[in-house]
């Protein structure tokens, strides 16, 4: 299954909960100090939906195509 993941830049607090939890797919950018997405077909879904319900900003995204 493809899967897209978006995390709002804006929202991010950069609390690394998404790396603890997926260090394959998040990252933390050292620069900005804010999450991105380091391969989004790493890691499992199982992993990314964790990391998308503990994040406390609520502002990673999971899209799931067929």
């Amino acid at each position: 299954m493809d899967r897209e993941i978006f995390i709002d830049q804006v929202q991010c607090s950069g609390c690394e909960a998404c790396v603890e939890i997926c260090p394959q797919v998040f990252a933390i950018d050292e620069l900005t100090g804010k999450a991105f997405i380091l391969d989004p077909l790493a890691g499992t879904e199982e992993q990314i939906e964790e990391a998308v319900v503990t994040c406390p900003q609520d502002c990673i995204t999971l899209i799931k195509a067929n």
